[in-house]
């Protein structure tokens, strides 16, 4: 895409964020995978993930995992939610302790990934130690991955580029609940907060594995 860097970026100054990669997504059975299905299987989402990750955990990028998390009763958020909450809460989704909470077993944290605490809303920046982890890494780059392509990956895109972070938007490793909206915001919204640029394109930009 041409809003992506022609540059090679540096491992050591570079972060892989996994928003949400949680079974409740990702995986049959899950509370809202039947909405994200589509569009994951349109674009191969899930395995080019798995695919990047290995590829970027080898070049030494930084892999940050960014689950979801609420407490049985959904009591951190409003009595009374709206919106995509709204739709978290119908669904008893993301509920911490039941399966459809873990992240996805093909993406499982590994020795030196780090799991990011606290997410209760869209913004992964918002409630969690995200900004803190970046900033005591030395994080430059960040490369955003997951779910909705429209809400928790566009909300966390936005932070970092108001917080001043290089921000790279993977196009084929985000899905949303429908395809139109999946594709609307990769066209119209991310060129403005973001470079977009696919899995393989970011791979490209990361030196060979030593």
């Amino acid at each position: 895409m041409s809003d992506a860097p022609t540059k090679r970026v540096d491992p050591a100054k570079t972060a892989l964020v996994l928003i949400e990669f949680q079974n409740d997504f990702t995986t049959p059975g899950g509370a809202l995978h039947d909405a994200v299905k589509g569009v994951m299987g349109r674009d191969d989402m899930l395995s080019k993930t798995q695919t990047l990750v290995a590829r970027a955990r080898a070049a030494g990028v930084s892999i940050l995992h960014a689950p979801i998390h609420f407490a049985p009763g959904y009591y951190e958020i409003a009595a009374q939610p709206y919106g995509i909450l709204a739709g978290v809460v119908a669904g008893n989704a993301f509920v911490q302790g039941q399966w459809g909470a873990e992240i996805c077993e093909v993406l499982t944290p590994q020795p030196g990934d780090i799991v990011i605490e606290g997410k209760r809303g869209l913004d992964t920046f918002a409630s969690t130690n995200l900004d803190f982890i970046l900033r005591s890494k030395g994080i430059e780059t960040i490369a955003l991955a997951g779910f909705l392509t429209n809400c928790c990956v566009e909300s966390t895109m936005r932070s970092g580029y108001e917080k001043g972070f290089e921000v790279l938007t993977l196009t084929d490793a985000v899905a949303a609940t429908s395809e139109a909206e999946h594709d609307a915001a990769i066209a119209y919204d991310y060129p403005m907060f973001s470079k977009p640029m696919t899995s393989a394109e970011f791979a490209g930009l990361l030196p060979s594995a030593t």
